[in-house]
């Protein structure tokens, strides 16, 4: 399959808006405003529900608005990219969230005081399977919309995106590329990177499951 440089590009700035809105509202909220974290995170959940929202909708028609590497695993697994395509969706996901937490960390600078940096923020024990059942949902709910045809995607996914943030005990990232991006963070959205593979690895096989499931259902 061919891959266009629109393709590219959307992923690549859907990528980092993404993160972007992952990790700024909860400088803004935590740093600024000096909210307690129950409030940052209903934030950011909100936040998140929205920009997915138009994100999906601006480039969905584009690159089918991946943003994360699961989803191109499993559309790989269903024939909807090719290998080669997978490869370089993941690869401008990952430069674009990374892209991202540089972004977010200019805008907030003086709060922050650095462009990037490692996280030291531990996310660990029961936490992981939150990103097992986060991704879970989130990529079965992507095959079925997808399979049923659904006119809705994007405001489905915004909105399960962001009541999930608010309902797992890890706060669903369900993304390896968001992981990757959120382990350069000393802000409160980070995760050091020991307890961010984990993440990955639990978000793989969130995913995995999602799709067994979703073939035994379309089967």
């Amino acid at each position: 399959m061919k891959i266009s440089k629109s393709e590219l590009l959307a992923e690549f700035i859907g990528s980092m808006f993404l993160v972007m809105v992952a990790i700024s509202p909860m400088i803004l909220f935590s740093s600024v405003f000096e909210a307690p974290d129950s409030i940052a995170v209903f934030a950011n959940a909100v936040a998140v529900a929205f920009v997915l929202f138009a994100l999906i909708e601006m480039f969905g028609s584009v690159s089918g608005a991946h943003f994360n590497p699961v989803v191109t695993m499993v559309m790989f697994f269903e024939k909807k990219v090719g290998l080669k395509k997978a490869v370089f969706f993941v690869l401008v996901q990952i430069a674009g969230g990374i892209l991202g937490t540089v972004f977010s960390h200019l805008m907030f600078f003086e709060n922050i005081g650095e462009l990037i940096s490692v996280s030291q923020n531990s996310r660990s024990g029961y936490v992981f399977f939150g990103e097992i059942f986060g991704t879970f949902i989130l990529l079965l709910a992507i095959l079925m919309l997808v399979k049923n045809g659904s006119e809705k995607i994007s405001i489905a996914i915004g909105l399960l995106v962001g009541g999930q943030i608010m309902a797992t005990s890890s706060t669903m990232f369900a993304n390896p590329q968001v992981t990757i991006a959120r382990m350069f963070t000393a802000s409160s959205a980070g995760i050091r990177p020991l307890d961010g593979l984990i993440f990955i690895f639990m978000q793989i096989v969130g995913a995995l499951l999602a799709y067994v499931i979703y073939r035994l259902m379309r089967d």
